[in-house]
């Protein structure tokens, strides 16, 4: 190795005023530059893991909706599983720290609910083909029953409209009703498989793998990160995201069924699916509207792995201090204010 060693120069003489003036402008600069830095310190704490967009780039420190107030994300992750945020007017997906393949539970319906609509298009108002229930469905059901699967009750004959079948999967989170509609529209749970990965890599969800059509399988996993693409994607659809915005429906036979979803109504939450088994932790999909420096802001995101003795609640939570850093509200000790009670220990979904 060759080292140059640079000739000697003659030294420039700098006039005394001009020197001190030099001084003095550094010793400023760097006073304000400690100023800055405690400043940002205050308002932004220190994170120990870099944030990155989907893209693997380096995330910036803050989001700005509507191009007008920044939001810090040092502090937005919840501090167990994964997450991913998205604003409304900006497309770029933000991803938590941990982003890794893991299983996704109930999440995987909105893959399976996106890819019956885009089949069998509903209007709003409309309530679509019948589909018929068979023996089979009836038996497929009582097996789930006894694995503790979220389950509505169904017998042969009943009739349920697109509709009907789309709230049972949606709002209480039927599994039986999964498979229900993807044999009616792909002829069979295989097929309808097939599709949901097919659609998952046209969306760039490189990290996804779906091997049943209701996730209660553990092999079906994916990313907090890819899983928002297809509800993003799903909630354009109208009739997907007037379902999932509503609390309760009436199945011709199970009666009234409840959303899983209990944040739903309050401090701004629009939507959109639970979700939780014993590998997956408490998952939630979720979209809320809030106001963010006098702008209302739609905030979409998904946590992924949440613990917890009540895994649905754990995600719900999980979600809702997410939102209220992200909107700048006070986060309780309780990530949600006390708003609501815990749900009953659920089902797995």
């Amino acid at each position: 190795m060759t080292h140059n060693t640079p000739a000697p120069t003659t030294p420039r003489r700098i006039p005394l005023v001009a020197g001190l003036l030099g001084v003095i402008a550094v010793i400023t600069a760097l006073g304000y530059q400690t100023l800055a830095s405690s400043s940002s310190s205050a308002a932004l704490p220190p994170t120990r893991n870099e944030h990155r967009d989907v893209s693997g780039g380096a995330l910036p420190s803050t989001v700005r909706p509507a191009d007008r107030r920044a939001v810090p994300l040092n502090s937005v992750w919840p501090a167990y599983g994964q997450a991913a945020v998205m604003l409304a007017g900006q497309p770029r997906i933000h991803s938590g720290p941990n982003q890794h393949a893991a299983p996704i539970a109930s999440l995987a319906k909105v893959m399976t609910a996106y890819l019956v609509l885009r089949d069998h298009p509903l209007r709003p108002g409309q309530d679509g083909p019948t589909i018929t229930l068979t023996a089979a469905d009836v038996a497929d059901t009582y097996r789930r029953v006894g694995q503790r699967e979220s389950v509505v009750p169904v017998a042969a004959g009943e009739r349920l409209t697109e509709r009907q079948a789309l709230q049972a999967l949606l709002l209480p989170s039927a599994n039986n009703i999964a498979a229900v509609l993807a044999r009616w529209d792909a002829g069979s749970v295989n097929r309808l498989v097939a599709r949901m990965n097919a659609t998952a890599r046209e969306l760039g969800m490189a990290q996804t793998r779906y091997t049943d059509p209701s996730g209660y399988d553990d092999a079906t996993v994916s990313t907090a990160a890819d899983q928002l693409r297809i509800v993003d994607r799903a909630m354009r659809l109208p009739v997907f995201a007037s379902i999932v915005a509503t609390p309760s429906a009436t199945l011709p036979l199970a009666g009234d069924v409840h959303n899983t979803n209990t944040l739903l109504g309050h401090d701004g939450f629009v939507g959109v699916k639970t979700g939780n088994t014993d590998a997956a932790g408490g998952c939630f999909a979720f979209r809320a509207i809030r106001e963010i420096d006098g702008d209302r802001t739609t905030i979409t995101g998904v946590v992924l792995g949440q613990p917890g003795e009540n895994q649905i609640e754990a995600g719900l939570s999980a979600a809702a201090a997410m939102v209220d850093r992200i909107a700048g509200d006070r986060v309780t000790p309780d990530g949600r204010g006390g708003i609501l009670p815990p749900p009953a220990a659920p089902e797995r979904q």
